[in-house]
């Protein structure tokens, strides 16, 4: 793994303080916090993207897909205005915690050797190995994973607790009468407790998913409006250090998007979200990305 400034540097950015994690090492920059509509105008929003691109080159921004339509129509909103293909909007499916996973490891990625492109597709990739769940008191307002009549009903049980993976694939179980199946690769534990005591995590999930180690974060503002319920412990586990996610997107086979020219890995542009173009009788590359899923065997 190299560091440099063989490409022009790449900022992170996000949408609410509480996505940024701690750095693992002195190495890693920190991300730039946008503001929402209320607490910021229009103006000053433009200011300080324009500020972004021309400080660092390029910048790759990722928000919820929960965020509050206002917030999305005013990112897209400044990009248009500046005219920029400098920006990319990266929309993500993930739970909080999940996502500031995520944003570390892009963090992480971003004093790497591989261009902004790279790294702004690298989300889409890196997403699928980041296992992000909750312990819930209550499923009856958790519309992010099917829940089945079965499930709401226990939940109104006094004492009970439901085991949820939103991502890669959605799990529910009932604790105690059911297991999550976890990663079959290498993984640390991110835990964030609110307002539930439950040690389940700890106890019980972690040395079933065989995790390197386990540590705790704060618990993001929107974690409880996202999982439905305030009574909750949400963790993510995901790839453990910045020398495997570096291999893991370095693995992948990398394109030139024919509508605006990034480079990019897997399927789909994550600058200007045009899908590969592959030509006709090209078979389809070898890497870790179909489709936007990983295929053949996992780090």
């Amino acid at each position: 793994m190299e560091t440099g400034n063989q490409y022009v540097s790449t900022a992170i950015a996000v949408t609410s303080a509480d996505l940024v994690l701690p750095a693992q090492d002195q190495q890693t920059p920190t991300a730039a916090a946008f503001k929402p509509p209320e607490a910021q105008s229009f103006e000053d929003a433009l200011t300080d993207m324009q500020m972004l691109v021309e400080q660092y080159g390029y910048v790759v921004a990722l928000y919820p897909s929960t965020i509050p339509a206002a917030y999305e129509r005013r990112l897209l909103a400044v990009r248009s205005v500046l005219e920029t293909d400098r920006v990319a909007l990266l929309r993500s499916e993930l739970p909080p915690l999940g996502l500031a996973v995520l944003v570390r490891q892009l963090r992480q990625l971003s004093i790497c050797d591989f261009s902004p492109g790279v790294v702004a597709s690298a989300a889409r990739l890196l997403s699928h190995y980041i296992h992000a769940g909750a312990v819930l008191g209550s499923v009856a307002r958790l519309d992010r994973v099917p829940v089945s009549l079965k499930a709401h009903a226990r939940s109104w049980v006094p004492g009970s607790q439901f085991g949820v993976v939103a991502s890669p694939q959605p799990q529910l179980v009932k604790i105690g009468s059911g297991e999550l199946t976890g990663p079959d690769f290498a993984t640390q534990l991110l835990v964030a407790r609110g307002q539930s005591q439950s040690d389940w995590v700890a106890s019980t999930l972690a040395p079933a998913w065989q995790v390197a180690g386990v540590s705790e974060a704060e618990l993001p503002a929107d974690s409880a409006r996202w999982w439905g319920t305030g009574k909750l412990v949400e963790f993510a586990a995901h790839l453990p250090d910045i020398s495997v996610t570096y291999q893991l997107v370095a693995s992948v086979r990398r394109e030139r998007c024919h509508w605006c020219g990034m480079e990019l890995i897997g399927d789909r542009c994550g600058f200007c979200s045009s899908p590969l173009h592959t030509p006709e009788n090209q078979s389809q590359p070898t890497g870790v990305l179909n489709d936007g899923a990983p295929v053949g065997k996992e780090p």
